[in-house]
């Protein structure tokens, strides 16, 4: 039999690696509560502030129809988190680790400046949800606003210094107030649960309509994020579980219930923003609100009350913060990876950072609050386009027997995950031969 080969090279995420303790002994909820956390941070990149943009555009120019783009996305990315925590915790290495170690540099090193365009579009959308969210809850100006979004590198290593833990918590005590923020705003909305159960049914005019196709790219980018894949094969080493095989097993199978569970919640979250949009905008004639502001402003002359957009505008606070934070660890992965370049925490957190904030200012500086639902849809197909550079490379990774060992993914994995990437470049060359023609 195999083994997989014993991880060489430095630490991924040094600071938490191995750094919480799972039990030896114990029942099931026992172990699996050690375990649950990591999903969490990734699930926050699957309902980001570019999710919000092209769920209101998709909810109010075509109702409940994306609802199965939504759904398809979110079962790809369960699928695809699930062999990251297998091949993270298989290998000992995180995503850019291996690709570093494994492919040539001509491919290694436009592979890592592919994942850092991605993670800049990726803080792009949130810095500027996150300062949207700032000027409509205390009048913030947008360009004061993404600045001060600096402030959360100080909040990673503040909360680092305490635990991951602490990250974690803080995480998913977010998550939970934005899953009540939405349960509230669906109440108020009052949607046609048949028509919201018949969305989840795939449409052909979401194919054949250039418009739906360009939006349901945007969701599918906004929810399958590249940086997640380097962010989840870091993250599964921060537990300290048997490095036998028995115990890389374990750590693989309660890894892949976390994940799951997190984003089975971000499914949950994601479907709340476009049943939202679609039963108050789309029924109301309100086909063309893709603008965070503009969605803020008809919330509650539609829905009748005040609280709907103010519950709007903290939902989209607490997403933008949530996903500022996971994209800076990101970051730190990819450039730590990619380069083994490792520089003192701060100005890591710093650099990091200003690789976003930098275009970002830039783009609030010369738009303001008008057309930021364009550039953020675009920011998310942008990830769309950049996926199949992280996804190939994992799935290469997933199925190499000589590294993995008897811990390979099995073949319905490894099926359903070519064919996941399979679909993602397909879409992805329709998108760019429709705009080509156009």
């Amino acid at each position: 039999m195999t083994v997989p080969l014993t991880p060489s090279g430095p630490e991924s995420l040094p600071e938490v690696h191995r750094s919480v303790s799972v039990p030896s002994a114990g029942g099931f909820l026992r172990k699996l509560l050690a375990f649950i956390g990591p999903g969490y941070l990734v699930a926050v990149g699957y309902m980001d502030p570019g999710n919000w943009a092209t769920a209101l555009a998709g909810g109010s120019a075509f109702g409940y129809t994306l609802l199965s783009i939504a759904l398809l996305s979110s079962l790809m990315a369960i699928l695809l988190q699930a062999l990251c925590a297998r091949v993270g915790i298989a290998t000992g290495r995180d995503l850019a680790q291996l690709c570093r170690e494994r492919f040539p540099t001509p491919i290694a090193y436009p592979l890592w400046l592919l994942a850092e365009l991605a993670i800049c579009a990726t803080d792009l959308a949130e810095l500027i949800g996150t300062a949207i969210a700032l000027q409509l809850l205390f009048g913030i100006p947008l360009i004061l606003g993404v600045m001060l979004t600096a402030l959360d590198a100080f909040l990673i290593l503040w909360l680092q210094n305490k635990g991951i833990r602490w990250l974690e918590a803080l995480i998913f005590g977010f998550i939970a107030l934005i899953f009540g923020c939405f349960a509230i705003q669906i109440a108020l909305a009052d949607p046609d649960w048949g028509a919201v159960l018949l969305g989840y049914i795939p449409a052909t005019s979401i194919v054949m309509n250039e418009t739906q196709l360009y939006i349901a790219m945007g969701i599918l980018g906004a929810t399958v994020m590249p940086h997640n894949l380097y962010l989840h094969t870091a993250l599964v080493q921060s537990r300290d579980y048997a490095r036998d095989l028995s115990g890389k097993r374990e750590a693989i199978r309660f890894s892949s219930i976390d994940s799951t569970l997190a984003l089975s919640l971000a499914l949950l979250v994601n479907s709340a923003i476009l049943i939202t949009a679609s039963a108050v905008f789309n029924t109301a004639g309100q086909t063309e609100v893709a603008e965070i502001q503009e969605a803020y402003r008809l919330l509650s002359p539609l829905v009748g009350s005040g609280a709907a957009a103010t519950l709007f505008a903290v939902a989209l606070l607490l997403c933008g913060i949530n996903a500022t934070v996971t994209a800076t660890l990101s970051g730190q992965i990819v450039m730590e990876g990619f380069l083994r370049f490792r520089l003192p925490p701060v100005l890591r957190r710093l650099i990091t950072r200003l690789v976003a904030i930098v275009p970002a200012i830039l783009v609030t500086w010369l738009y303001g609050t008008s057309g930021t639902a364009q550039l953020l849809i675009l920011s998310q197909v942008i990830l769309s386009l950049q996926l199949p550079f992280a996804v190939v490379p994992l799935m290469l990774f997933a199925g190499d027997r000589r590294r993995l060992g008897p811990l390979v993914a099995p073949r319905w994995q490894l099926l359903l995950g070519w064919a996941s990437a399979a679909l993602i470049i397909l879409l992805n060359v329709k998108v760019i031969v429709d705009f080509v023609l156009r």
